[in-house]
């Protein structure tokens, strides 16, 4: 067993990018397996700092990345964000696309936009880029495949097949696009994509049966999985450790270590049910100190107390060995900090999340107060230094997750990061 999964535990947006960087070091590979350009990772590297939204961030590694099957690809922002890195100096000859991962057009955005506004006040937040509706064609098996993409005279056969079936759907999507419009600008980028495609699972599979050491980079967070998450507000994959062998064409037993990545405090982008949110001072205070602002869409990110239902979820389906804690120093300052242990919900207390919407708007968070901590910490070398209202932070959280801290984050920058555990491939 060689690999190791990163993953997000909350509803995205916790620090995976920076984890991801720093367990690169150690790595031979990097992996995504799910999800497109709607979910972004900040990396400082160098002293610069990087959003990237498609490409894993173990790029800045130096060493292979693969982008697995489980994804969807915008080729168009792919190449952009391959031009990004190239002009800062970036290596990106080492990328690898899975031949089996779908594609998303220019029609999977309009139909996006459409979907919204149809709906009105029932919209679910959508990014807007296609990701939905390019799942929903892989699912009703009338999508584009990487593979059938690079083919020239495939990519136009399938077009020709599919765009009509579209415009049955959506009579507007004939004002906007044709099948030659589309074919004559995407059969330039599959020329330019063509040869960094392969079958990546082989690829993994014979990197994995060499030992070699491979690092698997979710995107997103587990309560945005399809299943598992708070649903329909939700994304159309699964970004939890349980996606990592559809999406990247492995089976189970590679997978040693399955790190979860939390922030010290809870967030969310979009529309949603959000048990601990906060619309006060707090909020405002922690979303300013923490920079709560999207990496792809710079929306403001809703804010609340740190939630043990919600990361109890993520750590059961994605069978959590670890977690990295991240953002501790935005809660310096804060006399009081507050923990949601349980919920209420029709008079009982329950340890786990209705699986209707309705049900989770109607719980009401059990609070357990704890002191907070005045303290600048982002100088923190070691849990030792920490203030002990801090340690005690941690510690309690442990406790209510039934899960070891193996690192914590006390900045942005990859050095003001305590590892608390090595992580071995």
């Amino acid at each position: 067993m060689a690999g190791v999964v990163v993953v997000g535990s909350m509803w995205g947006d916790e620090g995976k990018g920076k984890v991801t960087d720093y367990l690169a070091q150690k790595a031979d590979v990097v992996v995504r397996y799910a999800g497109g350009n709607n979910a972004g990772h900040t990396i400082v590297y160098d002293g610069k700092k990087f959003a990237l939204k498609l490409i894993p961030s173990g790029i800045f590694s130096g060493h292979e990345v693969i982008m697995g099957n489980g994804m969807v690809v915008n080729p168009k922002a792919f190449l952009e964000e391959v031009k990004y890195l190239n002009d800062a100096g970036i290596d990106t000859s080492k990328i690898r696309i899975s031949d089996r991962c779908h594609v998303i057009l220019p029609y999977h955005i309009a139909i996006d936009n459409i979907q919204e506004e149809r709906k009105g006040a029932h919209s679910i937040g959508t990014t807007k880029r296609g990701i939905g509706p390019t799942y929903v064609d892989k699912y009703s098996r009338i999508g584009i495949r990487m593979g059938e993409f690079i083919d020239e005279d495939l990519f136009l056969e399938r077009l020709k097949e599919v765009f009509p079936m579209k415009v049955m759907e959506y009579p507007e999507l004939a004002e906007q696009f044709s099948v030659e419009s589309l074919f004559e600008e995407y059969k330039e980028y599959a020329k330019i994509i063509k040869p960094l495609v392969c079958d990546t699972g082989i690829l993994l599979d014979q990197y994995l049966q060499e030992n070699r050491k491979v690092l698997f980079e979710g995107a997103q967070g587990a309560m945005l999985d399809i299943d598992y998450g708070t649903y329909p507000y939700v994304t159309s994959s699964h970004p939890g450790a349980n996606g990592v062998c559809e999406g990247a064409g492995i089976g189970p037993l590679y997978i040693k270590e399955a790190i979860g990545i939390i922030k010290s405090y809870t967030t969310r982008v979009g529309a949603g049910p959000f048990p601990t949110e906060l619309n006060d001072e707090i909020g405002d205070f922690i979303r300013e100190r923490g920079h709560e602002y999207g990496t792809v869409t710079k929306r403001p990110r809703r804010t609340g107390w740190f939630d043990a239902v919600v990361v109890n979820q993520s750590r059961r389906i994605s069978s959590l060995t670890g977690i990295a804690l991240m953002l501790l120093d935005v809660l310096s300052g804060l006399d009081t900090i507050k923990i949601c242990t349980a919920y209420k919900y029709k008079g009982e207390i329950i340890h786990g999340l209705p699986s209707t919407v309705k049900g989770i708007e109607e719980v009401e968070p059990v609070y357990e107060e704890m002191p907070g901590w005045q303290e600048d910490i982002t100088d923190v070398k070691s849990f030792e230094e920490l203030p002990v209202n801090c340690q005690n932070y941690i510690r309690r959280i442990e406790e209510l997750i039934h899960c070891p801290v193996v690192m914590f984050s006390v900045g942005p920058d990859r050095s003001q990061t305590v590892v608390l555990k090595d992580i071995e491939f």
